[in-house]
C-alpha cells in the first residue's frame, strides 16, 4: 500500500500533485493491511528542509506495496532555524520522546549541514547520540545518509571522517563489490549516484573497522555499505534520494554566493551533472558572470528552468530499488508490536541469515 497521509503536512500533498499514491488517514484505518512505520530525522539545513521530507518521501512511497508506509518526522530544537522552518516544524513534525514512546520499525537520518570541522561540537551531536543509541537497540534497521553515515561510523564504530581537497560534487559511477546481499538484489552491477559531501570516509576504513562494503566508485570510493550483521544500520555516503534538481539547486546556490561575494571564487560544474546543451546554458552563464568583473546590475537571472529542461536524472531506479529491497527486508524480520526490534525466532546478531549462510562473517560490534 502507499504513503499514508498521517498529518497536514504540506509535503503529502505536492506528492499526491506529482501522481504519486497517497493514502487518507482514515481510509487507510479501515484496510487490514500491515504497517510499517518509519521514523524521519530530518536534520537538513531550512533552505532544503522541505525538499528532504520530500525526497525520502517519495522513495518510501516508490516502494512495493507490501505495507500501508507510516512516515514521522522529526529534529531537533538545537539546530537553528529561521521562523517559518521552525513554524512548519512545530505543525508537523513528531518529537523525539513521542517516537521512543511509540517505536518505530525502521529509521532514516538524513544528511546535515556541515558547519565544524570537528563533527562531534556540532550542535545536533548530543541529540543525535541519544536517537542513535535508542534506535540501536529498539529499531528494525536505521539507514543513514552522507553526514548521518560520517557521524554514525564514529559514535560506534570509531573512525573519523577527513576533509577532501575540494567538494566531492556531482554524479559517479559506481559498482557493486560483489558480495552478496538482498539489499541489491536486481541492482545493475554498474550505476550511478549523486555526492555531495566536503568530507569522506571510504571502503578502507570500513573494512578494517569490520563493516561490509556493498557499493563504491573508482573516483567517489565509498557509496553503500551495511553493519556487520547485513541490517542494523545501512550507510549511504552518497544521495539516493536526491531528485532531478536537487544538484542544480546547490549549484545556483554557491553561484549566486559568488555574486554576492560570499564565496571567492566561481564554483565548479557539479561533475559529470551537465551535460551537451545543459552544460552550454550553464558555461553561458558563467562567461556572462566573469566578464562582468563584479557589475552585476543588468544580469540575466540564473538560468533554472532551461537548466532544469535538460539535467538528466540517470540514479532514481537504482535509488528506488535499494530503498524497496531494505523495507522489503524490514517487513520481513520487523515484529508487528513496535516495542519489539524482530520477529520470533530471528537472532539478533544475524537478523538476515547472512553469516549462517556465509555470505558475511560478523565484525566489529557497534
Amino acid at each position: 500500500m502507499p504513503l499514508v497521509e498521517t498529518s497536514g503536512l504540506p509535503s503529502f500533498r505536492r506528492l499526491r500533485d506529482e501522481g504519486q499514491e497517497v493514502l487518507a488517514l482514515d481510509r487507510a484505518r479501515t484496510q487490514d493491511i500491515r504497517e510499517l512505520h518509519i521514523g524521519l530525522l530530518n536534520m537538513m539545513p531550512d533552505a532544503a528542509l522541505e525538499a528532504t521530507e520530500r525526497q525520502f518521501m517519495r522513495l518510501v512511497g516508490s516502494c512495493n506495496r507490501i505495507a500501508q508506509f507510516f512516515i514521522h518526522p522529526f529534529s531537533f530544537p538545537e539546530i537553528p532555524r529561521e521562523a517559518s522552518a521552525a513554524e512548519h516544524i512545530r505543525k508537523h513534525y513528531t518529537t523525539f520522546g513521542e517516537i521512543r514512546e511509540r517505536g518505530l520499525d525502521a529509521l532514516i537520518l538524513s544528511g546535515a549541514n556541515p558547519a565544524l570541522p570537528d563533527i562531534t561540537a556540532e550542535q545536533y551531536w548530543k541529540p543525535l547520540e541519544e536517537v542513535v543509541h535508542w534506535a540501536k537497540d529498539n529499531v528494525c534497521s536505521v539507514m543513514c545518509s552522507c553526514l548521518a553515515t560520517h557521524a554514525i561510523v564514529q559514535m560506534l564504530y570509531g573512525f573519523e571522517r577527513y576533509a577532501l581537497p575540494q567538494k566531492r560534487w556531482g554524479v559517479y559511477s559506481h559498482r557493486l563489490t560483489g558480495r552478496p546481499h538482498p539489499i541489491t538484489w536486481n541492482i545493475d552491477s554498474r550505476f550511478d549516484a549523486p555526492h555531495s559531501h566536503v568530507y569522506e570516509v571510504n571502503s578502507r576504513q570500513f573494512a578494517e573497522a569490520g563493516l561490509v562494503v556493498l557499493a563504491e566508485g573508482e573516483v567517489s570510493d565509498l557509496h553503500l555499505g551495511v553493519s556487520p550483521d547485513g541490517l542494523r544500520f545501512i550507510f549511504f555516503q552518497g544521495h539516493p534520494e536526491y531528485d532531478k534538481i536537487s544538484l542544480l539547486k546547490e549549484y545556483k546556490r554557491e553561484v549566486v554566493r559568488y555574486i554576492v561575494g560570499i564565496r571567492p571564487d566561481y564554483p565548479p560544474f557539479p561533475e559529470h551533472y551537465f551535460h551537451g546543451e545543459a552544460l552550454e546554458i550553464a558555461e553561458a552563464f558563467r562567461a556572462d558572470v566573469l566578464a562582468r568583473a563584479g557589475d552585476y546590475e543588468t544580469l540575466r537571472a540564473f538560468p533554472d528552468a532551461e537548466l532544469e529542461q535538460t539535467v538528466d536524472i540517470t540514479w532514481s531506479d537504482t535509488g528506488k530499488a535499494m530503498i524497496n529491497n531494505w523495507l522489503g527486508l524490514v517487513y520481513q524480520v520487523a515484529h508487528r508490536d513496535r516495542g519489539r526490534v524482530f520477529m520470533e525466532g530471528v537472532d539478533p546478531s544475524d537478523p538476515l541469515g547472512l553469516v549462517a549462510k556465509g555470505w558475511l562473517s560478523l565484525g566489529t560490534a557497534g
